[in-house]
């Protein structure tokens, strides 16, 4: 069944130096400027998607806010041998979990909440508790800011745990639904169910935590997630393509790729015309459609590097304040940044984004995504670097995710680089 995979990228090779050698990749299409001075990024590229038999990818690097490469390598329609544009769309899974993190920081910039607020305060949804089955009341001591942070209570790989994003199934019978849960449904069942562990004491990776914190922004702001998203957090930063993932392939924008999972899997379509049809896993056989805040949302790497360099130190962020740019790296208190030997973690997860200090107050930031079909990366380095990298399947062959894998030659790649060019190229993909 699909989940959203969570795996800690290494996001510091800053101190590796050379780029790994290849051997002669077979040719790799390729759109988008190039540059010989960013010819390493060429490189890596081309090679990783030959040796690895993958589909297609786009790979976007910004430098100090300014948009220096973009280029798609192989193919976003595998059958119809269609070349990925260097802006083409891909559902970028858990990526959508720091563009709700920020969403809700603007909120609680703008006095609309405070992060240590008991989510309970704003969502008013009733919860869908199983007969005979009493309600947790430390769901009452829940806050944002655990959410934000993934210490809210849930752990969905204990042994006889489970993602509800995976299980629409469970949900459409226990609520008597007529068509799949959506982000709502998901939520109230959740809240009938016992929590894992007490919120605050530990973490562990939670995608209910975001869904819920969706239905605090919609309770906040009296709107709807992705138009509130769009406008406040996407529209400042000039990005309109991003949107929310549609289910079958026709209702999706044109310049979305096609998704390739690397076990072929096939089950029931969740959505209409094709109700119980077999259907290949990312075309609508999984509840794409709900997964909203915590891995919804479909944007190009162009997009998401645009978002990320939102964030450079020393520029003004278009987005937050300082304050609230140095909250959402901060370390969290407790078992969540320290070990059980009080040191404080190597890297840990501050609220939306995995961290990594680097000495001297710097720090690097990622996130990675997973789902069937899709596999993604975005980096914000401390040194004024992002990027992003997106692929249109799920594994290798050798089921490996290709974000691990790309993860540190990505690194190695900007070392690589002599002279960055001084344009911008942000403008024509405006």
């Amino acid at each position: 069944m699909p989940h959203t995979r969570r795996t800690f990228l290494t996001s510091a090779a800053l101190g590796a130096v050379g780029l790994q050698a290849f051997a002669e990749p077979p040719p790799v299409p390729t759109t988008g400027a190039a540059n010989a001075n960013l010819e390493p990024f060429d490189q890596l590229f081309q090679s990783f998607l030959a040796r690895h038999k993958l589909p297609g990818a786009a790979v976007a690097v910004a430098r100090g806010g300014k948009l220096v490469y973009a280029r798609g390598f192989g193919f976003a329609d595998a059958e119809q041998k269609t070349p990925v544009a260097p802006d083409a769309r891909f559902r970028i899974a858990s990526v959508s979990k720091p563009i709700t993190a920020v969403a809700v920081l603007m909120l609680a910039e703008q006095g609309k909440l405070k992060l240590d607020d008991a989510v309970l305060k704003y969502i008013k949804l009733k919860p869908a508790p199983a007969s005979g089955v009493e309600l947790d009341e430390r769901w009452q001591k829940v806050t944002v800011r655990q959410c934000l942070r993934h210490t809210g209570g849930w752990e969905r790989d204990r042994e006889g745990g489970f993602d509800p994003i995976s299980v629409p199934g469970r949900i459409r019978r226990a609520l008597q639904l007529d068509g799949p849960p959506t982000p709502d449904d998901i939520v109230r069942y959740m809240m009938g169910q016992p929590l894992d562990f007490d919120p605050g004491a530990r973490f562990a990776y939670s995608n209910l935590g975001y869904l819920v914190l969706g239905r605090v922004l919609e309770a906040v702001t009296g709107q709807r997630y992705e138009p509130w998203v769009k406008k406040h957090v996407f529209g400042p930063l000039g990005a309109t393509a991003p949107a929310l993932a549609r289910g079958l392939p026709e209702n999706r924008s044109k310049a979305e790729v096609s998704y390739h999972d690397a076990k072929g899997r096939k089950a029931a379509c969740l959505y209409p015309p094709r109700v119980g049809r077999q259907v290949p896993l990312p075309d609508g056989a999984m509840n794409v459609e709900a997964f909203e805040a915590h891995g919804g949302w479909v944007a190009s790497a162009v997009d998401l590097v645009r978002f990320a360099a939102a964030f450079d130190g020393g520029r003004a962020s278009p987005l937050l304040s300082d304050a609230s740019v140095r909250d959402m790296w901060a370390r969290p208190d407790g078992a969540a940044g320290f070990g059980s030997d009080k040191k404080p973690r190597e890297v840990y997860y501050g609220c939306g984004w995995n961290v990594r200090p680097v000495g001297d107050g710097k720090l690097n930031a990622w996130h990675d995504g997973w789902i069937p079909g899709t596999n993604t990366l975005l980096v914000r380095r401390w040194d004024g670097l992002s990027w992003a990298v997106l692929f249109n399947t799920d594994s290798t062959p050798g089921g490996d995710a290709p974000s691990g894998l790309i993860d540190a030659p990505v690194h190695r790649a900007a070392g690589k680089v002599q002279k960055w060019p001084n344009g911008d190229l942000f403008e024509k993909f405006m």
